[in-house]
């Protein structure tokens, strides 16, 4: 896991609009939210909060992009049903998860689960760490992060 104010190691990933690479996306500040899971209450309320600030976010110099593990085919449902205008990262290896440090043991009815941990990371245009929300609550979160992007 990079540090605030450290490279993030380039990483490639399928997504809804095809692969895609932190390389790629220099020159670009770079959102990346991490969710627990297509189509769940809270996921879908940060995407669509995600969603309808894109243009402010876009105006502010930075792409969006959800990550979470599960697959294309749920992510290319879930993006169209809520006309998601960002791509959405496939990461069923964990691959990314791993990178940055969101896979958690957390409880549902009950029971101890292994899973993401809701979490965002701004990335500059130089490929550098800048800031990082975890144990994200989704209301406001989204002006929080527009709030970050512009002081940039």
């Amino acid at each position: 896991m990079p540090d605030i104010d450290q490279a993030v190691p380039d990483f490639s990933a399928p997504s809804t609009g095809g692969d895609i690479s932190l390389h790629a996306l220099r020159g670009q500040h770079v959102v990346l939210y991490f969710y627990p899971k297509d189509n769940t209450p809270g996921c879908t309320t940060e995407g669509t909060d995600f969603r309808d600030a894109h243009t402010d976010f876009q105006a502010a110099g930075a792409v969006i992009f959800g990550v979470s593990r599960d697959s294309l085919k749920s992510h290319e449902s879930f993006k169209a049903k809520f006309d998601f205008p960002f791509e959405l990262i496939s990461d069923t290896d964990e691959t990314l998860c791993t990178l940055f440090d969101v896979i958690k043991m957390k409880n549902m009815y009950g029971k101890q689960v292994r899973g993401i941990e809701r979490s965002t990371f701004l990335i500059d245009k130089e490929g550098v760490l800048r800031a990082e929300w975890r144990k994200v609550k989704v209301p406001g979160h989204c002006a929080a992060v527009l709030d970050a992007v512009r002081a940039l």
